[in-house]
């Protein structure tokens, strides 16, 4: 299914069945000369042909692919047979294939290495989009063939995962509004039209934003406390944008996250941190205050028209969670534990102020860098210091063969694949045999054409197709430091975490075992972090550090003195960490929860929100409402950003296995193969979490984990 819901969100992974390029020839008349999208690709693996694709192909190629959709669908209707999972499901789910080709692709691109070109296709393309998915799901024909197999499902004999397509099919249609009247399907349209765009408008808003601050320095003094590493970028950007001589500092990690953890100039700092921290909020063009009140608005009418209080409890009856009252349960549950923890790291932040003798009040502008001060007295730890550690081809290797200790899996750089950047590199994967498992892209430095943050995608997904295994295709993003001059991309502890991060989400795609790519999309959103967040435990331990993180310069393992003080380090700031996370859940979760369209503004809304659960003043929540991109540039992850902290629990808990039985035992690595990373959402998340595990997650390892319960603080 075509899904505009994770379009703006995760706009890679559109939830429409997708397999390895077949024979779809459009109709003769209607096809464009030397389109790539229009003919086999002819590629290794079929994969994209970047290389070959230019901008005046996707209209086209939209417009036939969504044309060959519609009449299988309407094959599907006028099959004159009787309903059955074969003919109605089956076909369903393998319809649409060119579709998701193009889905993929374009809105892939978007936000790895976009143009204002592509903008503009996008304004035409997704309201296109967006009707060809309502005309399908509001398609009561093709409802009623659905609903009858569904009705059987108990005496069909189906597969766990034939099952699970069903009831996730049957679901998509059941929320669709295929049972709605004429007129609220017609409101509904225009909902789903309004919010695809306004969607669009919030994402390219915030690019927008991270692409026009500059803070530029022409003062050696306005220097002072920053790493000659972090010197060099700036002088690096700032010829890059004309201001020769001078020095621009930018809201990219690599720039904005090092100034403040270093830079004496407490002036500098707040001017960075505000910049950052006021997007979309500058009352003009890019301002997304009005924006997301009425994406708000248009959701809550969304959801009351399909039967349900609010938008959250639309959206959480299909995920693990089952209901807003379990997830402020468990945010609740943290919290009461966490905040007590930052008002300590907040006490002696302040007390290292005044011990310097300064007489402000701690701000949130202050935070990481005092943190570091405080970090290096407490542990002698210089983040700097760890760079050298951590070149980005050394943790490349390392997460590689981390993978192939746990799974057996080997990757292959491969020069004959096209790519879509220069910086991009290509590896093919594959078992310990030899055989193919699919094709994996990374690409981590920023640019201008990229969207911030980090993540992970795919341009195919793992599927079956009469007995053919249908191999994936898959990219990780970042924006991390790039190499300067004669020197290596050396990566933050930080930058290494988030890394290991969207390497799980890959693996997890790319040793997907299922029949239906359908259902191997419809993961959870408070499912699909596990993966991820379990693959950062990996990173910092000393068995593994051993291996990967080596001196750039001599090639000597990292000494157990940093070692040490890293694992002693471990705990520091975790009340900070959590409780901007927390925090950045809370307010999504009271965004969606709101009964009435709102009425206030965003930032008293905000405001009270954060009063609420009582939010100390020195810590912002990781994401304000007007740059929230998780929840208001797509769907996706609206009334769900508290999966990152749901997972966490997950995680940690699934990691006392691996810890018990040893970091590559391979039997439990095979059982979290087969039951986690190989069923993607084949079954109910919790029943795999349970036959990997054996019982129920608890939070007790989190908390352990993070020093809040179990040791000294």
């Amino acid at each position: 299914m075509i899904s505009k819901l994770q379009l703006a969100a995760f706009l890679i992974a559109a939830s429409c069945a997708c397999t390895q390029q077949v024979k779809e020839t459009p109709p003769p008349e209607q096809k464009v000369a030397a389109n790539p999208f229009l003919e086999e690709y002819g590629t290794p693996f079929s994969v994209p042909p970047f290389d070959r694709i230019k901008n005046e192909h996707y209209l086209p190629a939209f417009e036939q692919a969504m044309e060959l959709h519609r009449r299988q669908i309407a094959d599907i209707v006028g099959n004159p047979e009787a309903p059955t999972f074969e003919n109605t499901v089956e076909a369903k789910n393998r319809s649409g294939e060119s579709l998701t080709r193009m889905i993929r692709t374009f809105f892939g691109l978007m936000s790895a290495h976009t143009n204002s070109e592509m903008n503009k296709i996008a304004q035409q393309v997704i309201p296109k989009l967006t009707k060809h998915e309502d005309d399908i799901l509001l398609n009561q024909d093709l409802f009623e063939r659905i609903k009858t197999v569904y009705q059987k499902k108990d005496g069909l004999k189906l597969t766990a995962e034939q099952n699970t397509l069903l009831q996730e099919l049957y679901l998509d249609f059941a929320r669709g509004g295929a049972d709605l009247g004429e007129k609220d399907q017609q409101r509904l349209r225009e909902i789903n039209k309004r919010l695809s765009l306004l969607n669009l408008k919030f994402k390219g808003n915030i690019l927008e934003e991270n692409n026009k601050f500059e803070l530029v320095l022409d003062k050696q003094e306005d220097l002072a406390g920053l790493p000659p590493r972090v010197i060099a970028i700036a002088e690096k950007t700032a010829k890059e944008r004309g201001h020769e001589g001078k020095w621009v500092f930018t809201l990219h990690n690599p720039s904005l996250t090092p100034f403040l953890q270093y830079s004496k100039r407490r002036d500098l700092r707040e001017k960075m941190f505000l910049g950052y921290t006021s997007r979309g909020n500058h009352g003009d063009e890019l301002d997304n205050k009005e924006n997301l009140k009425t994406i708000i608005a248009l959701r809550l009418e969304k959801a009351k028209l399909l039967g349900y209080k609010t938008y959250a409890d639309f959206k959480l009856t299909r995920r693990m969670a089952k209901s807003p009252k379990n997830v402020y349960k468990l945010l609740n549950q943290i919290w009461k534990v966490a905040l007590p923890a930052a008002k300590r790291e907040a006490a002696e932040l302040q007390a290292l102020i005044e011990k310097e003798g300064q007489d402000f009040k701690l701000q949130a502008w202050d935070w990481r860098y005092y943190a570091e001060k405080l970090r290096k007295a407490k542990y002698d730890l210089d983040e700097n210091e760890l760079r050298h550690y951590f070149k980005l081809e050394n943790v490349i290797e390392g997460v590689f063969e981390i993978a192939a200790k746990l799974y057996g899996i080997q990757f292959t750089e491969r020069a004959d694949i096209p790519k879509y950047q220069k910086d991009v590199r290509t590896f093919e994967v594959q078992e310990k045999d030899g055989s193919h498992i699919g094709i994996f892209y990374v690409d981590y430095f920023p640019r201008a054409s990229k969207r911030g943050g980090a993540w992970c995608g795919n341009y195919r997904n793992q599927s079956r197709r009469e007995g053919k295994k249908i191999t994936p295709v898959i990219v990780n993003v970042g924006n991390f430091s790039q190499p300067i001059g004669d020197k290596p991309a050396l990566l933050s502890f930080e930058e290494v975490e988030t890394l290991f991060h969207e390497f799980g989400h890959a693996l997890h795609m790319l040793l997907a075992d299922v029949t239906y790519a359908g259902s191997a999309s419809a993961i959870k959103v408070d499912f699909v972090e596990l993966p991820s967040q379990i693959m950062e435990n990996w990173a910092s331990e000393t068995e593994v550090l051993k291996r990967y993180a080596r001196h750039y310069e001599t090639g000597e393992p990292i000494p157990d003195r940093l070692i040490e003080k890293l694992e002693k380090s471990r705990h520091f700031n975790q009340g900070f960490k959590t409780i901007e996370r927390l925090a950045a859940s809370f307010l999504d979760m009271d965004w969606h929860m709101l009964q009435k369209a709102p009425d206030t503004d965003v930032l008293a809304f905000e405001t009270k929100s954060m009063e609420k659960i009582g939010l100390i003043p020195e810590i912002l929540p990781r994401y304000k409402s007007h740059y929230f991109r998780h929840i208001f540039s797509g769907d996706y992850y609206s009334a769900g950003y508290y999966s990152y902290t749901w997972a966490k629990v997950l995680d940690a808990d699934a990691f006392e296995a691996f810890k018990q039985a040893g970091l590559f035992d391979q039997k439990t690595a095979e059982s979290f193969r087969k039951n986690i990373l190989g069923r993607r959402a084949a079954e109910d998340p919790m029943v795999l979490y349970k036959r990997f595990r054996g019982a129920e997650p608890k939070i007790e390892p989190l908390l352990k984990r993070k020093g809040m319960i179990g040791e000294e603080k």
